[in-house]
């Protein structure tokens, strides 16, 4: 156990500036998003573009082209939550169709398999199921959560869940342990969502 800790203890000693600032970031843009806040679009934007610059330092040219789609999706999805509100003080929450979950689902397992068979093998990647697995279905977090569906927390819980366990099970307590800080407070998004949705019902 000391030895895990050790290893917490490190990462967050030695995070350079950038790290230490992408942390930050991170958590600050969720916990905005999770009280509904604007402010988690600029926060979130500066967020992704600090990840970028690191994946594209660390020669992940495909994960630092993840953060483009990142960037263009928090922007559109800033623009969504004002101009689309109407006269209400702030865009509702809402819950998906049965059809919506079912074509979400199945685009996301497709985009797996297609990055883990096609891009992974490319990138030389070392687990290319895991990272494809994650890559996908964090965009389809995404592009939920920037349209305000409650159900985008369940897919961040579960990339979460893959993250923790992938990472812990390669001795990699420190960015497990971050993993484990997000998969938390979406679980708390999740609830606040939907005490949100239903407040607004009643």
């Amino acid at each position: 156990m000391n030895a895990i800790w050790q290893n917490i203890w490190t990462g967050l000693s030695t995070a350079t500036p950038l790290d230490q600032a992408n942390l930050v970031l991170g958590l600050l843009g969720v916990g905005l998003m999770i009280r509904r806040n604007l402010w988690a679009f600029p926060v979130g934007l500066v967020a992704v573009t600090v990840q970028g610059v690191l994946f594209y330092q660390s020669h992940f040219p495909a994960d630092a082209m993840l953060q483009v789609f990142y960037f263009v999706a928090l922007a559109w999805g800033w623009w969504h939550w004002v101009k689309d509100k109407g006269a209400a003080p702030e865009l509702p929450v809402t819950r998906m169709t049965a059809r919506g979950r079912t074509v979400t689902l199945l685009a996301a397992a497709a985009a797996t398999a297609v990055w883990a068979l096609v891009i992974g093998p490319a990138m030389h990647a070392v687990m290319p199921w895991r990272d494809a697995f994650i890559a996908a279905f964090s965009v389809a977090g995404q592009v939920l959560q920037v349209r305000k569906h409650i159900e985008n927390w369940a897919l961040w819980a579960v990339v979460n869940l893959v993250a923790v366990a992938s990472y812990w099970s390669a001795e990699l307590a420190y960015t497990a342990f971050l993993y484990a800080i997000y998969l938390v407070m979406g679980l708390v998004g999740w609830r606040a969502w939907r005490r949100a949705m239903q407040g607004a019902k009643a």
